[in-house]
């Protein structure tokens, strides 16, 4: 039996490429559902939208979670601040149109 071809293997890693890319995005709808009711209830209680004690201690949390998978922290740090700000932005929104 002979070895795969170069392009069979890249097909192959390009194929769990796309699987995981797939299960990120369905991690990520999952995380901003469970975000988006962390911001109704802050909105009906009145409280901020960031919440940097909070931010700081997952920031902490993530990094040694990469740091233990092999994974850059810095990588994993920006990642969080991308998704986070992005969150930020949606219980903002959610306060005001309450307030609306």
């Amino acid at each position: 039996m002979s070895e795969p071809s170069a392009q069979e293997q890249l097909d192959r890693l390009r194929s769990s490429i796309d699987n995981i890319d797939a299960a990120l995005i369905h991690m990520l709808a999952e995380r901003f559902k469970c975000t988006q009711a962390v911001g109704l209830l802050k909105a009906e209680h009145e409280m901020p939208a960031s919440d940097p004690g909070r931010e700081s201690r997952q920031i902490a949390r993530l990094r040694e979670l990469a740091e233990g998978a092999n994974l850059d922290p810095e990588f994993a740090e920006k990642w969080f601040n991308f998704v986070v700000a992005e969150v930020i932005h949606h219980h903002v929104r959610i306060a005001e149109q309450r307030d609306a």
